[in-house]
């Protein structure tokens, strides 16, 4: 079997506990059982540069990790990685800061863990590269004569075109993106973004099979939705709702209906929309004045980001004045934590809740919405708020759906969510627990593997030029799960197992 290496930003903790949604969560089942390297930051800040690396061993992965200086941190990490790339990808490029000299340095920091990943890596290992901050290590990689499979998987949104031009360097990065044999995204749109961003930027040309020829390469694109582990958190909630702390969030409620929202402080995450939208609700609809609340956990993170630090700013100023406005002696609208709860005792709210709110403004994928429907509990099941703008919209029809800068449509599904009878409740519950019940984060990551291998062990297709299917020149959607595109061939050996299509 193929060693799989796995590169990320930040390598987990190993023997930590696993937080809720992101990466770790996506792949730590694979990794455990099919072993490899995983390698990326190490989370430590030090005063000099170089490419030492460590490497530990632990449940049989090797973690191998590079540490950074405080600049590189501030400019690969938090001013280019999260102030440039992470608005624009998320459509919000009016949150940028670009400044030449941090897309400088994530470049510069790049091209280290290139030369720091190359003399680890064996002639058969696959590569894969996971996300934003890393989006010019396959190029990196091939200058330094690397001919290892590679492939690249994205987890936020990709923008469209005219978004990316807002930053200078994106025509190269996705130049740099297109070096690698597999390209992953969330969701047919984002792969559909990214086909036309490779013709406008790179003049890549589209092939039958959704293959992107660039000069005399051929690289394949697929959709590989992130899947959580359904069974196992359902057990977990389960058993957490009867913890003491869940029992005493209830007893608090004293029988009012909870609303549970649960995700990072972020500016993509919608929370001041979704403050307006509870406002609205209690303005709309008062019956809920004193019957249900709002518990929302808002974890902060990325504090050295002006705009991060701004929103904590407004988020206080709204939550004190919604409070001040609405409670009474005796209730109040909204609780708002914004420190970090531990995974396991988020199960248990979230199976307590008769509605998630899951509104972000854009999200690749959303893990936090798969783990609501998980944790429910099959006879009388919460209601799950969604926006459409999140990847899980696109699985999870049985929810809400809403437009989060629509207040008064969140109001009004949130009306709708807490008066609903519990007929329609587990019907809509049912739908969405068929979408993620068959499904795992190591089926997701065996899938991509297999996906990678096909594209570097079959023959390249023949050139043939797929004309526009409507005006604009945008790729056709392919279905969830499939994928799409490849480079030249290599010999890689494919095992059998690999050879299962999985879910």
């Amino acid at each position: 079997m193929n060693r799989l290496v796995v590169v990320s930003n930040r390598v987990p903790v190993a023997s930590a506990a696993t937080p809720a949604g992101g990466l770790a969560v996506a792949i730590d089942g694979l990794m455990e059982k099919r072993g490899g390297m995983w390698f990326g930051w190490s989370g430590a800040i030090v005063a000099g540069t170089g490419t030492s690396v460590c490497v530990r061993t632990e449940g049989g992965v090797d973690f191998a990790t590079v540490d950074l200086t405080q600049e590189e941190h501030d400019r690969y990490y938090n001013n280019f990685a999260n102030g440039v790339l992470w608005p624009l990808l998320h459509t919000m490029p009016e949150l940028m800061r670009y400044d030449r000299r941090d897309a400088d340095v994530y470049r510069e920091v790049n091209g280290r863990m290139a030369a720091t990943l190359q003399p680890l890596l064996r002639p058969t290992d696959l590569v894969w590269v996971h996300d934003f901050h890393l989006l010019p290590l396959a190029a990196a990689l091939r200058a330094r004569g690397v001919t290892n499979p590679i492939g690249f998987f994205l987890h936020v949104p990709f923008a469209s075109a005219d978004v990316l031009a807002a930053a200078p360097e994106m025509g190269g990065f996705v130049r740099d993106m297109l070096a690698a044999d597999l390209i992953g995204f969330q969701t047919d749109n984002d792969l559909a973004n990214f086909a036309a961003a490779a013709e406008l930027f790179v003049a890549a040309t589209r092939l039958a099979g959704n293959v992107l020829l660039v000069g005399d390469r051929r690289v394949r694109l697929g959709v590989f939705p992130v899947e959580i582990e359904p069974q196992g958190f359902a057990q977990l909630a389960e058993r957490m709702a009867h913890s003491s702390e869940a029992e005493g969030l209830r007893r608090s409620l004293q029988g009012q209906h909870l609303i549970l929202g649960v995700e990072r402080l972020d500016p993509t995450k919608g929370l001041l929309q979704r403050l307006v939208g509870l406002r609205r609700l209690f303005a709309r609809h008062p019956r809920w004045l004193r019957q249900a609340t709002m518990l929302q956990i808002a974890a902060m993170s990325r504090k050295d980001v002006a705009s991060y630090r701004a929103l904590r700013e407004s988020l206080d100023r709204e939550v004190g004045a919604l409070n001040a406005d609405l409670a009474e002696p005796d209730w109040q609208p909204l609780r708002f934590v914004s420190r970090a709860v531990d995974r396991a005792l988020v199960a248990g709210y979230l199976r307590s809740a008769r509605v998630g709110l899951v509104t972000p403004l854009r999200d690749g994928m959303n893990l936090v919405a798969k783990e609501f429907v998980a944790a429910q509990d099959p006879n009388d099941p919460g209601v799950l708020v969604l926006s459409r703008f999140a990847g899980a919209a696109q699985q999870l029809d049985g929810a809400l759906l809403i437009n989060p800068h629509d207040a008064d449509a969140l109001a009004d599904a949130m009306d709708r969510a807490l008066g609903m009878p519990q007929a329609e409740r587990r019907e809509r519950w049912q739908t969405m627990w068929a979408s993620i019940a068959p499904r795992s984060p190591v089926g997701w990551g065996r899938a991509f593997v297999a996906a990678l291998l096909r594209a570097t062990a079959i023959n390249a297709v023949p050139d043939m030029p797929l004309r526009p299917a409507r005006a604009g020149g945008r790729l056709p959607s392919p279905p969830i799960g499939s994928e799409l595109v490849l480079v030249e061939p290599r010999r890689v050996t494919l095992q059998a197992a690999e050879r299962v299509p999985l879910n």
